[in-house]
C-alpha cells in the first residue's frame, strides 16, 4: 500500500477511482486536523475543516494534473477551505491553549515546570491568535509543521524569498506580540524561550 504514491492514488480517483481517496483520506487527515487546529484553535471546526477538505478533492478531482504534486495541491485546497470559513464565521473561534496543551509531548517534569510550560504555552498561542490568518498560517507551517520554505512556496503559489520575506515578518510580529504579553505577566515564563 505505502508503494502506492499520492500523485499515482489522486490519479486514480481523478480517473474514477473514488475508493482510493480513502487511502490518500488516512495518509493526511491526522496531519490536516493538526494543521486546521493549530490555524483555528477548535478541534471540532477542524475536522469539519478536514471533512471539507475531502470532498472538495473529490469535487475538484478533474483539476488534478499529471504534472501536480499531491501535498501541495491538497494544502491549497486547505488554505481555500479555511479562508472561506474564516470570513463565514469571523472570529468567532479563538484560540483555545486547554484544547492544544494536551497535545504538546513533555518528559515528566516537575510541578513548576508544568505551570511554567502552561503559562508560556498560554502566552504562545494568546499571541497567534492575535495574527492576520494569513501570518498564523505561515508560523504554523513553518515553525509547528517545520515544512522547508521551498514546500511553502509550492503550497502558497509563490517563490521562495516571497516566503523568507512573509515568514520573517510574521515572526517579527509574533515575537513582538510575545514581548507585549510577557510585559503584561508579572514574571516571564522561561520555558517561553526564542520564538
Amino acid at each position: 500500500m505505502e508503494l502506492l504514491t499520492d500523485n499515482y492514488l489522486m490519479l486514480k480517483v481523478r480517473d474514477g477511482e473514488i475508493e482510493k481517496l480513502g487511502i490518500l483520506f488516512e495518509r493526511y487527515r491526522t496531519l490536516l486536523l493538526n494543521f486546521f487546529i493549530r490555524c483555528t484553535g477548535n478541534h471540532a471546526w477542524s475536522e469539519d475543516l478536514v471533512q471539507d477538505v475531502f470532498v472538495r478533492i473529490l469535487k475538484y478531482r478533474h483539476t488534478f494534473g499529471p504534472e501536480s504534486e499531491f501535498a501541495g495541491w491538497m494544502y491549497r485546497i486547505a488554505r481555500n477551505t479555511h479562508s472561506k470559513q474564516w470570513r463565514k464565521r469571523g472570529r468567532e473561534l479563538q484560540l483555545r491553549e486547554e484544547e492544544v496543551l494536551h497535545q504538546i509531548p513533555c518528559e515528566d517534569p516537575g510541578p513548576d515546570a508544568v505551570l511554567e510550560r502552561r503559562q508560556a504555552v498560554r502566552l504562545l498561542y494568546h499571541a497567534l491568535d492575535t495574527l492576520p490568518p494569513e501570518k498564523r498560517e505561515l508560523l504554523v507551517l513553518s515553525r509547528f509543521h517545520r515544512l522547508e520554505y521551498r514546500q511553502i512556496a509550492e503550497r502558497l503559489h509563490c517563490d521562495v524569498g516571497a516566503v523568507k520575506v512573509r515568514v520573517f515578518r510574521a515572526t517579527r510580529e509574533m515575537r513582538k506580540k510575545l514581548l507585549e504579553l510577557v510585559g503584561e505577566c508579572k514574571r516571564p515564563p522561561q520555558a517561553l524561550g526564542t520564538f
